[in-house]
């Protein structure tokens, strides 16, 4: 069956050739190349690289982790937490917003669209990179795990970035991530389970204050109206 997973970005392609020549990448391609055959499967293609095609790997002084593309139509494209432009940002997206609010003084967009954070060097990274729609979690185990966390060693090499780990799930990464070097912002995941811990964690001021000591730009966090 033919390859489903697009090439690297160029940046990337050389970072990771020592992951995408290994046995378990060919089999997480055949893997997805059947998903796709058989089942709708988010995102698109051409959009589960998004993330590292919008944030070259020399540019990384962020990282945020989520765990899963979302699963419901036209919702993922590829950058963690994001939802195309006029799609409804999910109940994580709202709290995120409203955290932004709070911490920042940041107005609540009229859309879920996160573009704006790759483009300043946050990799808006998922631990896993597809999903079967409206099935969560249908393509965990399958070696994008492996995949993602040769990404977050790879990041770990880079000088001073800032990981925003939310949640128990992103936080077990903190084993791949040399904290002497790096920041390390932990807080509650912003889902409506446990958004009230999510909620006065200051996890955007604390980002730029960490980047502002290193001598780093800051992250502009307002997302624009579209």
């Amino acid at each position: 069956m033919a390859s489903s997973l697009p090439s690297l970005p160029p940046s990337w392609k050389t970072v990771l050739a020592g992951e995408v020549n290994q046995p378990y990448y060919a089999k997480l391609e055949e893997f997805v190349a059947e998903e796709r055959a058989t089942h709708e499967v988010f995102p698109l293609d051409e959009d589960v690289f998004s993330a590292l095609n919008h944030t070259p790997f020399e540019e990384v002084n962020a990282l945020l982790l989520g765990q899963d593309p979302y699963h419901d139509n036209g919702q993922a494209h590829g950058l963690c937490f994001s939802v195309k432009p006029g799609i409804k940002p999910p109940p994580s997206l709202v709290n995120i917003f409203k955290e932004l609010k709070t911490d920042l003084g940041c107005t609540i967009p009229n859309n879920g669209y996160l573009m704006p954070w790759a483009d300043q060097g946050i990799l808006m990274l998922n631990a896993v990179l597809t999903v079967r729609a409206h099935e969560a979690n249908s393509h965990k185990g399958r070696g994008w795990e492996q995949f993602t966390d040769a990404i977050i060693r790879k990041v770990n090499d880079r000088p001073h970035v800032v990981f925003l780990l939310w949640g128990a799930y992103a936080q077990k990464k903190t084993a791949l991530i040399d904290t002497t070097r790096h920041t390390i912002i932990a807080c509650a995941h912003p889902s409506p389970l446990s958004a009230r811990k999510f909620f006065g964690s200051r996890p955007f001021s604390q980002a730029n204050a960490a980047l502002n000591a290193h001598g780093q730009p800051e992250i502009n966090w307002q997302i624009p109206n579209l």
